[in-house]
Formats: structure tokens, sequence, C-alpha cells
């Protein structure tokens, strides 16, 4: 685990100064050791974590005659197998790590290498005789790349900071994007809030040479049901998948640990891991006994024979930490769980490098209440077009009462009614809310391409579907990955694995959501290893008493100081900022919109005034 960054550029008297600028920014990604290539026309710069092959895995990495490079960020799970494959087919190895046998891997497959690998990555490989470079990221997007291209000069690294130290960026704020930021709490596709910098997708690849960027898709995430099944036959399918996902994510030459809550996806992976030794597991919580999920994770590791390593977050650690959190994303993200997940990443790699997780089970197997709603809406969905239309339009014009949001979303395909999870500001608000007039689509324009792609899948389909490449990608893996290197601990999802995945895809619907139960067929698989309670409990989605907080006058103050700053009225209107925190001092709930514009506020702070 790493991080990287690198340039494609004619060399000049400062090309050394700057990839050593470069990389030093994500320092935190790789503490153990650093090292460089500098050529005539790229610059490659490295930041490791040590993992595997410890004395000698070093990167850069170069084949045999030196005549391409590879810096690499990510795990190869299946790195052992493939190294015996190449060293039948003649590739001389001189270390025993992984990112060695990406390298010949691209030797002896080119990009056709990326169908045989399992695991997480990000990769780029220059070839100093041809002038091109070949890069790559994993097929859900687990390790980030950026990259940047600007008067004939070809940025790239594993955060967007990293271009900070470049003299030919220009750091300037992608302003267009900012509605979009307030509807989903991110950018929905490559771009990101800084203007030019954009970044690969999941699944993609891509070859820069001459000046040109070429990008192409490698792999496609498509559901294959199969109705033929029973319920027994995909947890025991499940079962045997996950044994052997959680046993290829344990490899590592130094400790490995992992994460646990009150849900069923991380205890169902600290079980798997607990099977043949001693593990530690971590967990956060809070004083408000209501939000903390410590008791019910103690309780399981007392279970499961695990050691369990608390610790508790209090509002004031809560806001303290939040700028930092803001500079340590890269681009604005108000999910509140980020912060917890920072003060749990720091408490682990006090005692490990490396935890498993169970980050994606929701997105694979169905683990989201709202994946009921096609559910709820079956019956309703019978009635004409035209008269739920002319219902959801009389439904509008009433007064918050109970079903009038059912009404209204029941005149609605999925494609309109489904944006999100957590959908923030819709249009009306954004333009409410905004200092200057909105010119931005609709947010539904940015998931109809997914919706598209998967219409002939049933309801409950499309939304994980969306939700696989784009809440997944922008939100979940985003926080994962940026808090855990923040903290220098790598974090690693044995849920989000190229066999797990294609176990997901073929399981018919109803083994995943029922109108009373999530992840139906998973919980079965789980519930023959865990208590029950565990297997069946809720999912509380790593909850945090901010709502309470933003009431308190500490905290509301806070908030309050940061929307009269004045660059925040270059953006927000004064009296929206202040009417949404207002009301939510008065009982009506704007938790979610505060934290987005204040989260957005702490970013920009961190990124165009301090910097």
């Amino acid at each position: 685990m790493c991080g990287f960054v690198g340039f494609v550029a004619e060399r000049d008297e400062h090309t050394e100064k700057t990839i050593k600028a470069m990389a030093d920014l994500i320092a935190h990604r790789g503490p153990d050791d650093e090292d460089y290539f500098i050529g005539d026309k790229a610059a490659l710069g490295f930041r490791r974590l040590s993992i595997i092959d410890l004395a000698t895995g070093g990167q850069p990495i170069y084949n045999e005659d030196r005549s391409k490079v590879l810096v690499y960020n990510g795990e190869l799970y299946n790195y052992r197998e493939l190294r015996e494959q190449l060293v039948a087919a003649g590739h001389v190895f001189s270390t025993k790590t992984d990112s060695e046998v990406i390298l010949h891997g691209y030797e002896q497959y080119g990009k056709e290498l990326l169908s045989k690998m399992r695991g997480m990555f990000s990769f780029v490989i220059w070839d100093t005789k041809a002038d091109k470079i070949f890069g790559a990221r994993d097929i859900f997007g687990i390790k980030p790349f950026y990259y940047y291209i600007k008067d004939g000069v070809f940025l790239f690294a594993s955060e967007i900071k990293a271009f900070l130290a470049h003299p030919k960026f220009v750091k300037k704020l992608n302003t267009a994007r900012l509605p979009e930021y307030l509807s989903f709490e991110y950018i929905p596709d490559e771009e990101t809030m800084f203007l030019g910098v954009r970044k690969l997708l999941g699944g993609h690849c891509f070859t820069y040479e001459n000046g040109r960027m070429e990008i192409e898709r490698y792999h496609e995430i498509a559901y294959r049901i199969e109705d033929d099944k029973t319920m027994d036959y995909w947890a025991d399918t499940i079962s045997r998948a996950f044994g052997d996902s959680t046993l290829a994510h344990k490899i590592s030459d130094v400790e490995v640990g992992c994460f646990l809550s009150s849900g069923v996806d991380s205890s169902y992976v600290a079980r798997e891991m607990s099977k043949n030794n001693k593990v530690k597991a971590f967990g956060v919580g809070y004083a408000e006994e209501k939000y903390s999920e410590l008791p019910y994770a103690q309780e399981l590791a007392a279970t499961i024979n695990v050691d369990f390593y608390p610790t508790k977050v209090s509002a004031r650690d809560f806001f303290d930490i939040a700028p930092l959190v803001q500079y340590q994303m890269d681009e604005p993200l108000p999910n509140p769980s980020a912060l917890p997940l920072y003060f749990l990443a720091k408490c682990a790699a006090e005692q490990v490098k490396v935890v498993l997780s169970g980050e994606g089970a929701d997105e694979l197997f169905g683990g989201y209440n709202y994946y009921k709603e096609p559910l709820e809406y079956e019956k309703y969905m019978k009635i004409p077009l035209v008269i739920r239309r002319g219902i959801g339009s009389l439904a509008q014009r009433l007064p918050p009462v109970r079903g009038k949001r059912f009404l209204v979303k029941g005149a609605l395909p999925i494609e309109r009614r489904f944006i999100r999870n957590n959908y923030v500001f819709t249009c009306r608000e954004r333009e409410e809310l905004l200092a200057r007039p909105c010119c931005a689509p609709d947010p539904s324009v940015f998931n109809k391409p997914y919706f598209d792609r998967a219409k002939e899948l049933d309801d409950i389909s499309k939304m994980q579907f969306v939700d696989i490449h784009s809440w997944l990608q922008f939100d979940i893996l985003q926080k994962a990955d940026k808090m855990s290197m923040a903290n220098s601990l790598e974090l690693r999802v044995p849920f989000l694995d190229k066999e797990m995945l294609k176990v997901a895809m073929r399981i018919p619907s109803r083994y995943r959501v029922t109108r009373t139960l999530t992840k139906v067929a998973l919980r079965r698989a789980a519930a023959a290893q865990l208590p029950p309670k565990t297997a069946n409990m809720k999912k509380l989605g790593f909850p945090v008493p901010l709502n309470d907080w933003l009431k308190q006058d500490e905290f509301y103050s806070r908030v309050k100081e940061m929307f009269d700053q004045p660059f925040a009225a270059e953006f927000f209107k004064p009296a929206a900022m202040m009417r949404l925190l207002e009301e939510h001092r008065q009982g009506r709930p704007n938790m979610k919109k505060i934290w987005s514009v204040y989260c957005f506020l702490l970013w920009y702070e961190e990124y165009f005034i301090k910097r």
C-alpha cells in the first residue's frame, strides 16, 4: 500500500524538486519509505507503507531491461498464482512483491492483464522507449486515481493535494459543479471540485501518448440473474465465496486486524478472520449511548473471542477534527460518518498496519432500507401512469401530511424517484440557497446512463446498480480510503472482491430484499456463524449524534461563525444559511443540509484560503 505521484513533461532543473514536493504532500499514505524515477520525459514518485516483501518491495520498480517502470497503490490478492505463470513464461523477478507481478504481467499480456487481476489497485507504467504511459483502476474504484492535463503536461496522483506542488497546476474552483455537490454530496461523474482535475473511474484504464489521453472501460459490472436456485443454495455459495475472499484479503507480512461495529457486515468479517488465529478488532462509539454501537460490538467480540479495542468520540473531538478531515478528503464530502471513521482508523493504526472492513456488502447484497421501496410501490404502479401523475400533482398541493410523499413519488418512474441515498438539496432548495442563479441540469440526468444500462432489470436491481457505480465509488470508498490512509492504515474490503461480485450479480432480488428484511441471503449465510441477534441486526449506518450537537450552543456557534465568514456569501445567501440553522435549532431537522454547506466551507477554507 502506498501513494504515488507523477507527471509526463520534459525534464528541467526543477523536476527532481517538484516530484519530491508532490510526494511529500501525501507522505501519510506511505511513511515507511520513498523513492523516485526521474527520466527525460517523465517523473514518478512513491511513498510506501510496507506490508508485503518488507525488505525489497520498494517502488518505483523496473522490468529486466529497465525500459518500463511502475508505481502502484493497492494489493493484488492472486499475485502468487500470476507470478508462477509469469516465471513459467520466462520472466525474471528480483522481488517477491505483487507490484512486480503487475509490471511483468503487463509485459506479457498487455491490458488483458487487467481481467486476470484480483484486488484493489490503481497504477501507472511508464514505457521509456515508447514515451507512453498506461494506467488503470480496480473494478470498483477502491483505490483512487486523479489526473490533470494542461499545456502539454500530464499530472497524476493518488490524492489531488499532490498537484498543489506542481508549477503547472492552476488551482481553481469548479464552481459550476456546486449544485451537484449540494444534491449528491459529491460530484457524480469524472469531474472534481478542482477545475480540470478528473478522476479515473473504477473499471477503466487509459493510455497517454503524444499529448493524447485515451480512456476505455475494461470491466463491465452486470447482473446475470439465476432464478432457479434456492435460498439455501445462495447462502451456501455466499458463505464459501466470502470465506475464500477473507482468506485472500489476509495476505500480508504484517499483522492484520479488522473494524467491528454492531452490523452484520463487519461482524461477519471479524468472525471469518477469527477462525484460525487471534484477531484485533477496533470499534468507535460515543458517550451518547443511543448512538453508540460499542456495547453490541463488545458483546460480539467476547462471543467470537477477538481482542476488542474501543474508542469514543466526543462532540468537541468531532468538530475539532472536521477541518482536517475535509483537507484529507481532497474534495468536500459531508458524510458525517467520515469523522468517526477517522478516529477509528487512528485507533487501529496504533496497533496494526492493515484492517479488513465491511464496505460494499450493502450495495452488492441489498442492505439499504430504501431498496424496499419498489416492493411498497408494487401494487400502486399497476395504476395507469396518467392517473398516478394526476394524483401526484394534486398531492403536491397538500400540506405535509401522512402519505403525501408516497403519492408524489408514485407519479415518477424509478429513475426520477431514486437519485441517490439520502438525496440532500432538491433543485428548488439549492436555487433558494445559492448566491448565484443555478443553471445545472436536474440531478436525475447524472444517473440516467446507469439506469439505461440496467433497463431490463427489476427496480431493486436498478437501484443497486446505480449505487454500485455512484454512491459506493464517490462516497463510501472515497471516505474509506482517505480516512484510513490519513492515518497510514491500509483498509481492505473483502466484500468488494471479484469473486464476491460474481455471486452477488446472480442472486435474484427476492433473496436480497423483502418488505421486512434487507441482505436476506447474506444474513442467512452469516447466521450459520454469528449469534441470531447479530445476524438480524437492523442497519444503523454508522450513526452520529450530529443532529443533537447542532442544537447545542457551542457547536451551533461554530457553524454560525463559519456561515458568517465573508467568503461564504460568495457561494450561499447568508439569510438562507441562517434559516437552515435556526429552523434546525427550533425542531425542524436540517442536519444534512447544514452539514453539507458547513463542510464545503471548511474544505474551501483549507484549500483556497489557508493554502
